[in-house]
């Protein structure tokens, strides 16, 4: 099982008597747009955004839900792919929880979440293959919605027999849709009422199994 601690954007760095803020690496690369807000959004708790062009993404990588500032003429396109590096058209990224959407970015999410997973395919695949039991009585598998203890170890007979290579066989072997499956337990954990976690890191509460980290490990 790999557990690692909790994930902060923010942090505090002693000079002389005096703690300042600091902001740590963000493991985001890149992003994907669920609102895009030209004059702000006056519910916004962070009062610069109110009145100012904002922007809600999720991350590619680790699906962090993020607020960002488009750059000066920048428009953005909703479920439009963003870099964050250097040259990103975006600044200041503030970490956000689930309950920070818009209607309109959770309208968005399950789009958004779909393309991340089909653009890296190779690794959710991989999850499949991999996943193991939680502890003696429950299954990783069995987290992700629609799948019980039958088809749990339907699925683990299948892949002793030969390991998954795509989507779609797991789809034809197992019967069970494996993209919908992974959006579904993705906007769960995004939520932060489960008491596992698979592939988000939670905020507050809950076990976080950290697959995404290994499964990035193991295939680079």
């Amino acid at each position: 099982m790999f557990i690692t601690g909790e994930y902060q954007m923010y942090g505090y760095r002693r000079r002389g008597f005096r703690r300042e803020p600091r902001r740590e690496h963000l493991r985001e690369q890149a992003a994907i747009v669920l609102d895009y807000m030209e004059f702000g959004n006056p519910s916004d708790r962070h009062f610069e955004h109110r009145n100012n062009p904002v922007a809600q993404v999720i991350g590619t990588k680790y699906f962090t839900l993020l607020e960002v500032v488009p750059l000066p003429a920048i428009s953005l396109e909703l479920l439009s792919k963003i870099e964050l590096g250097p040259h990103s058209p975006v600044r200041k990224p503030i970490r956000i929880t689930y309950d920070d959407l818009t209607s309109v970015a959770r309208t968005n999410l399950p789009e958004a979440i779909k393309k991340i997973i089909l653009e890296n395919e190779k690794y959710f695949v991989e999850f499949f293959n991999i996943a193991e039991p939680v502890n003696i009585k429950l299954h990783t598998l069995e987290l992700l919605p629609g799948i019980g203890k039958k088809t749990m170890k339907h699925i683990l007979e299948e892949r002793s027999k030969k390991p998954f290579e795509s989507f779609n066989e797991i789809k034809a072997r197992t019967k069970i849709d494996p993209v919908k499956t992974l959006v579904e337990r993705i906007i769960q954990e995004l939520t932060g009422t489960e008491k596992y976690y698979l592939f988000v890191k939670p905020r507050n509460r809950g076990l976080y199994l950290g697959y995404l980290e290994r499964l990035y490990e193991e295939v680079f």
